[in-house]
């Protein structure tokens, strides 16, 4: 058992968001008899899930849904999630190559 301490210095999260992402849902935590929390090996677990997805824009409310569905619902849930993504990665890629292509140009002694 870890206090929250503990687990937010693991999780990489600050003490604020795991007590946030328990009111929200997305976490649940065990109390000791003083009342303080206690996380677990598979609370760390889950807190790595939804510190990877909330990194990757999903909102706190997919992450819930995520929690609350069916194995067949995560996935869904996943597989939207991966599209949506994929459309961020290639639409950044593009502007990396118009980044590219403009630092090439004014390599080449381009106008000021």
């Amino acid at each position: 058992m870890l206090t929250i301490a503990e687990a937010a210095e693991q999780s990489g999260l600050s003490p604020h968001t795991l007590r946030y992402y328990e009111r929200a849902g997305l976490l649940e935590t065990d109390r000791a008899a003083n009342g303080h929390r206690n996380y677990t090996d598979e609370s760390l677990e889950r807190l790595r899930f939804v510190r990877f997805m909330r990194a990757t824009g999903m909102p706190v409310r997919d992450v819930r849904r995520y929690f609350a569905a069916d194995t067949a619902g995560r996935v869904e849930i996943l597989e939207t999630h991966r599209r949506h993504i994929t459309a961020l990665m290639d639409e950044m890629q593009a502007s990396l190559a118009l980044i590219d292509y403009k630092l090439d140009y004014y390599a080449k002694g381009a106008p000021k």
